[in-house]
């Protein structure tokens, strides 16, 4: 790699690797996890059902792009806190403005603290997102919220999302129209349609099928394919046209891809987004921010019907506030953007060779943006594999490496990045051994699993 932003920062890696979790250890929390919690993990995507069977490590401790579990194994991760995380783990300065904050006893307090008008007025004037925003824990909350705006605002039922993206809430609107619909009225299903990515015409369909009923079309900007060249300025106009509210969830693309988010970076200005993830540096924060004549449906200085739009009671919890601020400030002042796109572009190129000198074209493949990349693994037939995916996860912690995605941060470091690709080098050694010898023959234990699906 040649010198860059990237190599400027680097500090010495160990070259040790780390040894995954024994059996033996994870299975004696495993049984206490889910004695007491529900699938043994507050987060699905975190839950043992995606890792290789007994090999899922519990952690303890994170710094930087480095986590360690309760056998002081050490990974580097490659998953960020379901992509929260983007200056890595324990960054100073953001755990810094936290604990002054907490230390000023104004955690939670019974009216507004000056914080919460300095931490909005930060965030719009940094990300230009809108005139307005308001702030929640969760990405689930600001996006429910918008879809209530923009019901409230259109008197509409209808709400279009895409259905492309993996994830939209854990609200019934949207979790409906997955597999895993238990406990959703049908009623509320039908009120959710759904269009395809970069398919402007599946989304004309919607409206010439339901005229006057939509209130909301919403998507991710992005996911591992780009917008087409028409798609985001094609939606902008058919919600114009139709009166629509263009809602776009930027919880993951939101600092991640630009510091004003992928509507930045494309050029297209929605009516409502929702933001997250990277704002906290995995606190928790989220916001909703948007045009002043929705966003003040929720508020006091209008004569219309009132909306009751996000009161929670930790919505503006003021050390999350703190940090949030303070992560705003480091991409102002750091090269934060350029270096994940340079950490990810030379991942991507190492891997690469990996796989040509393998040749595993058409079984293993890296997608999406330098600073968010996963991989799709294929079995002998090219054909979707949650296996082959399993075998890459084994081998990986083997090998002291984290990896259910590809995801960088401001502190994987050229030598990070390299060792990762010596590392990755060896499980796709052990990918076309598989693929040539058989997978049940380098497989132990069951296959990782789909969130969405109907029955365990």
């Amino acid at each position: 790699m040649t010198p860059s932003v990237l190599a400027a920062l680097a500090p010495p890696v160990a070259q040790t690797p780390a040894l995954a979790a024994t059996a033996t250890g994870v299975l004696a929390l495993q049984e206490r996890f889910h004695a007491v919690i529900p699938g043994g993990s507050h987060t699905y995507a975190k839950g043992d059902d995606q890792f290789p069977e007994s090999m899922a490590p519990y952690l303890v401790r994170g710094k930087g792009c480095r986590v360690w579990d309760t056998e002081q194994q050490e990974y580097i991760e490659y998953g960020m806190g379901l992509r929260a995380v983007t200056l890595g783990h324990a960054y100073g300065p953001v755990l810094r403005a936290a604990q002054r904050e907490m230390l000023r006893g104004t955690t939670n307090v019974g009216r507004p603290t000056v914080l919460e008008l300095r931490a909005a007025e930060d965030f719009l004037e940094t990300t230009g997102a809108g005139d307005m925003v308001k702030f929640a824990k969760n990405g689930s909350d600001v996006t429910t919220a918008a879809v209530k705006l923009a019901r409230a605002a259109t008197g509409r039922d209808l709400v279009a999302c895409c259905q492309d993206h993996p994830f939209f809430s854990t609200d019934d609107w949207f979790i409906g129209t997955t597999a895993v619909r238990a406990g959703i009225p049908d009623a509320v299903r039908q009120l959710t349609l759904g269009f395809r990515y970069n398919d402007l015409g599946s989304v004309e369909q919607l409206f010439a099928e339901h005229p006057g009923q939509i209130a909301c079309i919403i998507l991710e900007i992005e996911k591992e394919t780009p917008p087409a060249p028409d798609f985001l300025p094609g939606l902008r106009r058919l919600c114009d046209q139709h009166g629509t509210v263009l809602i776009f969830d930027e919880i993951i693309t939101g600092l991640r891809w630009h510091v004003g988010g992928a509507q930045a970076l494309y050029g297209v200005k929605p009516d409502l987004s929702t933001w997250g993830k990277a704002l906290g540096n995995g606190f928790s924060v989220a916001a909703l921010a948007g045009k002043r004549e929705l966003m003040e449906l929720g508020g006091l200085h209008h004569q219309k019907e009132r909306v009751f739009l996000l009161s929670t009671t930790y919505g503006a919890e003021s050390h999350s506030l703190a940090a949030m601020r303070a992560v705003l400030a480091a991409y102002r002042r750091e090269p934060v953007n350029e270096h994940m796109q340079q950490a990810g572009d030379c991942l991507r190129r190492l891997v690469s060779q990996s796989i040509d000198e393998y040749h595993l074209g058409g079984h293993f493949a890296v997608l999406g943006q330098p600073q968010c990349l996963v991989y799709a693994t294929r079995d002998a037939d090219q054909q979707p594999s949650q296996g082959f995916r399993t075998l890459v996860l084994q081998e990986a912690l083997r090998r002291g490496l984290l990896l259910p995605s590809l995801i960088v941060s401001y502190a994987h470091q050229p030598a990070d990045i390299e060792l990762t690709a010596e590392r990755l080098h060896e499980v796709l050694g052990v990918y076309r051994k598989a693929l040539d010898e058989g997978l049940d023959k380098y497989l132990h234990g069951r296959s990782v699993q789909p969130v969405y699906r109907a029955r365990n």
